[in-house]
């Protein structure tokens, strides 16, 4: 079998199994739909409600993938600063890690209140979730050069711009795109996070809205139905950066050669 269809299959049957598990557990015990919904219900649900909750999954999605390109651009940005000083990135780092350990349901109130637009306070929340990946592994990227091959660069007297964009930068690329595959997922947990915390409602609702809406109904069946669209974008987006990270790098990374 061909690895890649073994990458779609074996995930496939496993679903398949536990989903057939679910449904006969729900059906054998007679549970109420209030409280596990089977998974044949959860999908009639999904087509019935399609249109408030595919709404919400735009809106959702506008969020994600808005701060997801925020917080690539800031987070390369940051990390080109951080490579050309090892004193800049000693003064600056533990800041990044502070962003990065701080909860965002403590300062999202906060930016909030001081952000008048609700789309860009809900960006800048899942930004800075979604953010420290990117500089965190860009950094090491750019600091993870072959040292021969810096030795070579400096010996042909090549500028600091030259050794960025022929040493650095390609060696950066597979740390970069590791980044990208965590900073998707997580830009997408801040964006739902985000909205539970600013609690967003009207025409402008996000799938954290339709969680909470139909739990304040007890229509478990739509709440659930919304989480698997949740889960669902965040496997998208996880399968996208691979699949950029495959293009970048199928031609000669040893981590996309690789045949095993």
């Amino acid at each position: 079998m061909k690895p890649h269809t073994a990458k779609v299959l074996y995930p496939a049957i496993v679903a398949v199994i536990l989903l057939t598990v679910w449904q006969g557990l729900v059906t054998g015990f007679k549970l109420p739909p209030y409280l596990v919904p089977s998974p044949i219900l959860m999908l009639q649900t999904l087509v019935t409600d399609w249109q408030p909750l595919g709404l919400s999954l735009l809106f959702t999605l506008k969020i994600t993938l808005l701060s997801f390109l925020t917080a690539v651009v800031v987070g390369v940005l940051v990390s080109f600063l951080f490579v050309q000083s090892r004193q800049v990135e000693t003064a600056l780092f533990p800041y990044a890690v502070l962003l990065q350990v701080t909860p965002i349901v403590a300062v999202a109130p906060l930016i909030i209140i001081w952000v008048k637009n609700p789309t860009a306070s809900l960006v800048i929340c899942a930004t800075l979730v979604a953010l420290f990946p990117i500089i965190s592994n860009t950094t090491l990227g750019l600091r993870s050069i072959d040292p021969d091959l810096q030795s070579y660069f400096a010996m042909n007297r090549a500028s600091r711009a030259q050794t960025l964009l022929r040493l650095r930068i390609p060696s950066a690329l597979p740390y970069f795109f590791g980044g990208l595959r965590i900073s998707s997922g997580l830009a997408l947990i801040g964006a739902v996070v985000a909205e539970f915390v600013a609690g967003t409602g009207g025409t402008s609702t996000g799938l954290a809205y339709q969680i909470l809406f139909a739990g304040y109904q007890l229509n478990i069946p739509r709440m659930f139905a919304a989480l698997l669209l949740i889960s669902l974008t965040g496997v998208g987006l996880f399968v996208l950066m691979a699949w950029l990270s495959k293009i970048a790098l199928g031609s000669w990374h040893a981590s996309e050669l690789s045949r095993d």
